[in-house]
């Protein structure tokens, strides 16, 4: 992607958030790439990682992907009117009293208690038909899913899952970006084993990180997520950026020792400084724990001489609207109001800047605001 280097009229002073979804689409046929075996889908859960589950979905619907995960119903309801023909499945399940409004929308739930299947199984009953889902067991993570006492009861009564066709067996990694945990193996045993209990049966097992640790964890359904987004999903793997964030310049001033810079005079300038405020901080999303910690990029000269992206840093608190650069090392010209700063992509890596924040990919594309003028290429 290429920076802005002047905001567009239309949106004025508002930060712009690009997505790039030819990236995306090329990360999705990279990871299904690795498991020509499997089908691979594509969680889209809390708004597609912030960037539209809309858009993001429909550019995977096109690309060929047919099956979506989403965690709560509601979400898999809105879903569904962008990909009317999408096998889209409720990682949370049934919520109790929904089961009539998840079988209008055609959701294949995802269940993961005795008292869910229950439930979907009475509202077969009652719809007269075979009802799909998934079916959850633990092997190790200790969240959601079918205890071994569950799975031995389940399979144990003969009508226990009358009514219900189920898809695929599924269970989740909990060290998947930690490929020598020993947890990993230890749940690839666990869940051979749950999936030799349903024969025939497909299995779904590898997230993003998991695809990553080969063949004896792919089965037959992958369900990546964050690397989808551009997003590294364990130590050494890169994959297309897909974000790009860039904020407008709103006044650039010139301060001396010993001024300081926004709220809590958190930032003290030790000579001659050139501080940019630009518009964007915490109501868009955009972490307050980048305080005196993150870093944006404008255009300039690059170490190597070459005109590129040259680095600045964030000086001061991050506030409800507003940050502040110290872009003194830049050239008068090439920091102008008007002018944008990228926050995230290119030159300031996703997964460098969220460890800037003190958290991880997840939570930084997930927190990005509505107040964005978003760019779908």
């Amino acid at each position: 992607m290429t920076s802005i280097a002047c905001a567009p009229a239309i949106f004025g002073d508002r930060a712009i958030l690009t997505i790039d979804l030819a990236a995306l689409v090329a990360n999705w046929r990279r990871l299904g790439a690795m498991a020509p075996e499997a089908e691979c889908g594509a969680v889209v859960k809390a708004d597609g990682y912030g960037l539209g589950a809309d858009k993001v979905g429909q550019a995977l619907f096109e690309a060929g992907c047919r099956r979506f995960f989403v965690a709560h119903m509601e979400e898999a309801i809105k879903l569904r009117q962008a990909l009317p023909k999408a096998t889209i499945y409720c990682l949370h399940g049934i919520p109790a009293g929904a089961e009539t409004d998840c079988l209008i929308a055609g959701i294949v739930p995802v269940l993961f208690t005795p008292e869910q299947i229950t439930r979907w199984r009475e509202a077969a009953r009652k719809a007269g038909r075979a009802l799909p889902a998934a079916l959850q067991a633990d092997t190790g993570m200790n969240r959601l899913g079918l205890q071994p006492s569950e799975v031995d009861a389940l399979l144990a009564d003969p009508k226990a899952l009358e009514g219900i066709t189920l898809d695929f067996v599924m269970s989740h990694l909990a060290c998947a970006d930690e490929p020598e945990h020993p947890l990993n193996e230890a749940q690839r045993l666990r869940f051979n084993a749950l999936r030799a209990r349903f024969p025939g049966l497909k299995a779904s097992f590898a997230n993003s990180a998991g695809i990553f640790l080969g063949k004896p964890y792919h089965h037959d359904i992958l369900r990546p997520g964050i690397a989808l987004y551009g997003a590294s999903p364990a130590p050494g793997i890169s994959m297309r950026e897909v974000v790009r964030l860039e904020a407008a310049i709103l006044q650039v001033r010139d301060i001396d020792f010993p001024e300081t810079v926004g709220y809590g005079a958190a930032y003290r300038v030790e000579k001659p400084s050139r501080i940019a405020t630009l518009a964007v901080g915490y109501a868009d999303g955009f972490l307050r724990s980048l305080s005196n910690r993150g870093f944006a990029a404008l255009k300039g000269i690059g170490p190597d001489g070459q005109a590129g992206e040259m680095r600045v840093p964030l000086v001061g608190r991050v506030s409800m609207d507003m940050i502040t650069l110290d872009v003194s090392a830049l050239p008068p010209e090439l920091c102008r109001p008007g002018m944008r700063a990228t926050l995230i992509g290119g030159a300031v890596p996703l997964d460098e800047q969220a460890g800037h924040a003190g958290t991880i990919a997840y939570e930084l594309l997930t927190d990005l605001g509505k107040r964005y003028a978003r760019v779908y290429r």
